[in-house]
């Protein structure tokens, strides 16, 4: 396995993905890095089942492509749950008050709608479903969640998306106020490519039979 294919065109999330994974010892191309243009519709409830779409899409693509026919696709779905707001934005965290609004002003909203909403009721959690498509058609996903609560107002610099909004108590500062190597110790995405980091260094060397994506 030289080469992955990660199934996103967020650069925010190649940086992170990039690094979390820089020690398996294989390249991380983006899609379109790879040369695979197509949009992917994610249309499933959960996501695990959007993960696992997009990883099965791109992964029929690549395995038209010889020199990418026997390569790993890796993909994710990830957004933010907030438990007040009985778990919204949830898989519509990146289309939540549209695909092309900011989130300046989607992070301002949510605040908006938790005014007056004490400390233990802001709950909140980040989750991140990673799949991985295998050339032999096989696949596998799994989940990594980070809890914290929402803050009173955005801080930080570092982050992107919810991470401004997104407060951990334990650390006293946002998402957006960690370091980028931090955050990646302690996020969704970090926990759930570590977790398929292990399953993808245990097909390297046995052909286990996994779940068959749908």
């Amino acid at each position: 396995m030289d080469k992955i294919i990660f199934a996103t065109g967020n650069k925010n999330k190649m940086i992170e993905i990039k690094m979390i994974l820089s020690d398996l010892g294989a390249e991380i191309l983006s899609q379109k890095e790879a040369g695979i243009e197509a949009e992917v519709v994610e249309d499933g409830t959960t996501f695990e089942e959007n993960a696992l779409i997009k990883a099965e899409a791109i992964s029929k693509i690549a395995r038209s492509m010889p020199e990418y026919k026997n390569t790993v696709v890796l993909a994710d779905d990830s957004g933010l749950e907030i438990d007040y707001l009985n778990k919204e934005p949830g898989i519509y965290s990146a289309r939540y008050m549209g695909e092309d609004t900011s989130y300046d002003i989607k992070n301002n909203e949510l605040l908006r709608r938790l005014e007056g909403v004490p400390k233990e009721k802001r709950t909140a959690r980040f989750v991140c479903a990673v799949a991985a498509a295998f050339p032999d058609g096989t696949c596998e996903v799994l989940r990594g969640t980070m809890e914290g609560i929402i803050g009173y107002k955005t801080a930080g610099e570092n982050g992107f998306g919810y991470d401004p909004i997104f407060y951990l108590p334990e650390y006293q500062c946002t998402s957006a106020e960690l370091t980028p190597e931090k955050k990646n110790e302690l996020s969704h995405r970090g926990e759930g490519l570590r977790r398929m980091r292990r399953i993808l260094e245990e097909r390297l060397g046995k052909q286990d039979e996994n779940i068959n994506c749908k």
